[in-house]
């Protein structure tokens, strides 16, 4: 089944995922990214899943997000809470899923009007494109 948010056309909307890449409003990323309803999305210095580290968060945060969804590549992995604690300290909600669950779920939070970021981080491992 193929869902498909209604969004205003300004808004970004994940169009499809791969196990190296995420597009969004049809244009490929590659690697690790951070991804706001509005703008372009940017490059996320966190890496792959082993290297995420609290500082990471800091370019999350500047975005004043409501909400934080952090994709963990192909599989949910839950990060130290040491990691994930400045977001925790800024008061700000995140749930941790796995990246595909994380794209299908920025494209409702946006088409719901939500101040919702979310950070990928870069992963190999998932198998084939799969379009949202």
């Amino acid at each position: 089944m193929k869902l498909h948010a209604q969004a205003p056309s300004n808004l970004n909307t994940v169009t499809g995922y791969g196990p190296d890449h995420i597009d969004v409003n049809r244009v490929r990323h590659a690697g690790a990214l951070i991804l706001t309803p509005q703008g372009p999305a940017q490059p996320w210095e966190a890496g792959q899943f082993h290297e995420l580290a609290a500082g990471h968060f800091a370019a999350v945060l500047a975005h004043a997000p409501e909400l934080v969804l952090i994709g963990t590549g192909s599989t949910q992995r839950f990060p130290a809470p040491t990691v994930t604690l400045p977001l925790a300290q800024a008061h700000v909600g995140f749930e941790v899923m796995d990246s595909a669950a994380a794209c299908r779920t920025f494209n409702i939070l946006v088409a719901e009007g939500r101040r919702v970021v979310a950070a990928f981080v870069a992963s190999g491992t998932t198998h084939g494109d799969s379009h949202v």
